[in-house]
């Protein structure tokens, strides 16, 4: 795997300007349709049961990004797929994880709020984690010292990036939804339609751009994408069961943690200012955006199968 992969390190990727706008503006409509589900009452709900939400925060921050370290340890993959894996651990949760935790009968309150923590504070969030993690990997692993890719990121520009693309949108649409409820409730699920439409063929059309390079990458990193998967999916159940969560809530916290932002990352990654379209990275990336999408919409099918017997914070039990 490591030979065939290899190569795909010193590959930078073509992506016109207006590939690049196309994908700047899908993201941010996306995490605007996002925003339309927040509302007030999520994060009174964190205040008054915040066992769940605290837990699903720390998952996605602390433990999975520090998993994935590990993961990249045990496989070492090519330095380029390594940063790419270290990249979307460091990136907050996804836009699809609310669809998927409704379909998955979870918590889709808890959900939204995750989202929206998640969200928030990826300005800061996600550059320090990456930085700390791919400054680990740059130390420990040789191979990596060569590879034209930043660690010592330019913290302000990657925090603006981020801002403008998630934080901007996600008020808007926060204020949005607050203010027009009849059309946001009207209207709300022809949105959500719309911003998954629009993120798959944000994440095809990534591809598509560069698609000489697949037929020599796909199979062998879509064996490093389903570990990744199955880790991160895991990360988040594993926490919830430890700490006794219900099990709406465990599925909850699973599907944000295993769901990533990969939106997010490709457009750090096309960004010449910060990683200047690296080949392994941006197609790790892509292919995990495919991926998770299917595993997620998966998963949620046999979850909604299985029924629940006990119930999250934001319901009353019932008597039975």
């Amino acid at each position: 795997m490591y030979e065939i992969l290899s190569q795909i390190d010193n590959v930078r990727l073509n992506f016109s300007e207006g590939g690049l706008l196309y994908m700047n503006i899908t993201l941010a409509i996306i995490m605007f349709g996002v925003a339309l589900d927040i509302k007030y009452e999520h994060f009174k709900n964190i205040v008054m049961y915040p066992k769940s939400a605290i837990l699903g925060v720390f998952a996605q921050i602390v433990v999975l990004p520090a998993l994935t370290y590990m993961l990249v340890m045990i496989l070492n993959p090519p330095p380029s797929i390594a940063m790419g894996m270290i990249l979307i651990a460091a990136c907050p949760g996804g836009n699809i994880s609310n669809f998927i935790s409704a379909l998955a009968k979870a918590n889709v309150a808890l959900s939204v709020s995750l989202t929206a923590i998640s969200t928030l504070t990826a300005t800061f969030v996600t550059p320090i984690n990456f930085a700390f993690w791919g400054g680990m990997y740059v130390r420990y692993f040789e191979k990596a010292r060569h590879l034209n890719i930043p660690i010592e990121i330019d913290f302000l520009q990657m925090a603006q990036t981020v801002f403008i693309l998630l934080g901007v949108p996600l008020i808007a649409g926060m204020w949005f939804g607050h203010k027009f409820p009849e059309f946001t409730k009207k209207y709300h699920s022809k949105i959500r339609i719309i911003s998954i439409a629009l993120y798959m063929t944000f994440i095809i059309g990534a591809l598509a751009a560069n698609a000489k390079y697949i037929p020599g990458v796909i199979l062998p990193l879509g064996f490093v994408v389903m570990l990744l998967n199955a880790q991160t999916l895991f990360t988040g159940y594993f926490v919830g069961t430890i700490f006794r969560v219900p099990r709406a809530d465990r599925r909850t916290i699973s599907i944000e943690t295993g769901i990533q932002n990969s939106g997010l990352a490709l457009v750090l990654i096309f960004n010449p200012k910060l990683f200047d379209a690296n080949g392994g990275m941006a197609f790790m990336a892509a292919w995990w955006g495919i991926w998770q999408m299917i595993t997620g919409i998966g998963l949620a099918y046999l979850l909604s199968k299985i029924r629940l017997r006990d119930y999250s914070f934001s319901k009353v039990p019932s008597k039975e």
